[in-house]
């Protein structure tokens, strides 16, 4: 299972709120939607967020086995 937990723990450390990425740098709405809900994203999407955020694929993103 992918968990978007990462991108959470980026945000605080970097200081930019959900707000940030809708208004300012055009990230959808939906888009956080889909991520806060462990939903997929885009490759695109994944660029696009390491690009504003200048961090790694890892920053956003992580593998977590499923149990069983």
């Amino acid at each position: 299972m992918i968990s978007y937990r990462p991108f959470y723990e980026t945000l605080f450390q970097k200081g930019v709120t959900e707000y940030h990425l809708i208004f300012k740098e055009g990230v959808t709405a939906n888009t956080l939607h889909r991520m806060k809900h462990g939903k997929p994203i885009t490759t695109t999407t994944l660029n696009t967020l390491c690009e504003i955020l200048s961090c790694r694929v890892e920053d956003i993103l992580e593998y977590v086995p499923d149990e069983g």
